[in-house]
């Protein structure tokens, strides 16, 4: 499996936004993670990428298995394989404290990558966090019909609000799901955690955040709505909050 990514390493001589000022080496690296059926060159992946080049952090952005660059096909994917991608980046690519930023699909499975790894996560960022889509907002919105299709089948398609291909819903991916569910009990998770997230958004309810935030058994746990913000959150406002989380936390450490 070749998993796509692209990685800024940090750099003691790194110069910051402040001219000659010397950045702190001693700041957390970010990690991005990906919403489900998007890519590494979407618009919040590449403005953090030049924040932190900006700034002399490190940080790493990388695609899934079966998305965008890298290998496999998309209809193998999981909640569980994908979460492994994530920790083999996180192994193998960055080096101490991390500060996990999850886009969608990538909110839920930032949690489990913590809950993996506790050592090396600083903090958690989830923008439109979904954790328990699969369960919440595929399996339990179809109707008995579609249900029965999919147990039988092993598939079925929906239309996709982001592009001209329905993606494609498979009975692993629902199965895989729940063995990972997140909002059914506490979370233990302990780390200081942003959830930012539009009240307008169609995909993912605002409710999924207050939800979360109620399971983390962390007190350093922060809900940030956004009255006009979609699912997306890529308005430059959007960004500039995403930016503000991000040095927030890394005053924490």
């Amino acid at each position: 499996m070749r998993i796509a990514y692209h990685r800024r390493l940090r750099a003691a001589n790194d110069l910051g936004a402040h001219g000659n000022n010397a950045v702190r080496t001693s700041q957390p690296g970010i990690v991005f993670l990906g919403g489900f059926a998007s890519d590494m060159t979407g618009t919040k992946a590449m403005a953090l990428e030049a924040y932190c080049a900006a700034t002399g952090r490190g940080f790493v952005r990388f695609d899934y298995r079966g998305h965008g660059q890298s290998s496999g096909r998309f209809v193998d994917g999981t909640i569980g394989r994908w979460r492994d991608d994530a920790l083999a980046v996180i192994d193998q690519l960055t080096e101490g404290p991390q500060i996990l930023v999850g886009s969608s699909m990538g909110g839920w499975l930032m949690l489990l990558c913590a809950l993996a790894r506790p050592d090396r996560v600083a903090g958690l960022i989830g923008i439109a966090a979904a954790p328990d889509f699969t369960e919440d907002l595929m399996w339990a919105k179809m109707d008995a019909a579609m249900q029965a299709q999919l147990v039988r089948d092993g598939r079925v398609e929906e239309p996709s609000a982001y592009a001209d291909e329905p993606y494609v819903i498979t009975r692993d991916l629902i199965e895989d799901g729940r063995r990972h569910l997140l909002l059914g009990r506490t979370i233990p998770l302990t780390v200081p955690v942003r959830l930012l997230h539009g009240q307008a958004d169609q995909d993912v309810p605002f409710e999924v955040s207050l939800r979360a935030a109620r399971q983390l058994a962390g007190s350093d746990v922060v809900v940030t709505l956004i009255k006009d913000g979609d699912h997306r959150l890529s308005r430059p406002q959007d960004l500039d909050r995403l930016m503000l989380a991000v040095e927030e936390l890394s005053r924490l450490q």
